[in-house]
């Protein structure tokens, strides 16, 4: 699930462009705000930067959280090309992130929930 505190409502033209070109289906995609979420997250993790005075809601609830920054690329400024590189780098660190989450060995680390949250926080300072 993906949602966040401040919705835009509306999923950037540039976001479902660039899902198209990669391949990924984007249908029923659509800006929600965590609190219509359908149930309650075991894990939260939160990808807003810093550049561009973004501020990091704390989600209120008992969750296993982890902090993966990457600055908006909604935000960027400059030219189609400048703009458009700023969704490919912020798309290509969260992919890169996710694969190795879920390269993780759950298995073993879903009964230790500090070994999960020092897991998923060394893939946020690893991969940039």
């Amino acid at each position: 699930m993906s949602a966040g505190s401040k919705p835009a409502g509306f999923v950037h033209p540039r976001s479902l462009a660039l899902l198209a070109r990669e391949g990924i289906s984007t249908e029923g995609y659509h800006s929600k705000s965590w609190e219509n979420l359908p149930a309650t997250p075991d894990i939260v993790i939160s990808v807003c930067g810093n550049a561009a005075g973004e501020t990091c809601p704390a989600y209120l609830g008992p969750v296993l959280r982890s902090h993966w920054g990457v600055e908006d690329p909604a935000h960027a400024t400059g030219t189609d090309e400048e703009i458009d590189a700023a969704f490919v780098k912020a798309y290509s660190i969260l992919r890169a992130r996710i694969e190795a989450f879920l390269a993780l060995s759950l298995e073993t680390l879903q009964h230790d929930k500090t070994a999960l949250k020092a897991a998923m926080d060394k893939i946020a300072a690893n991969i940039t």
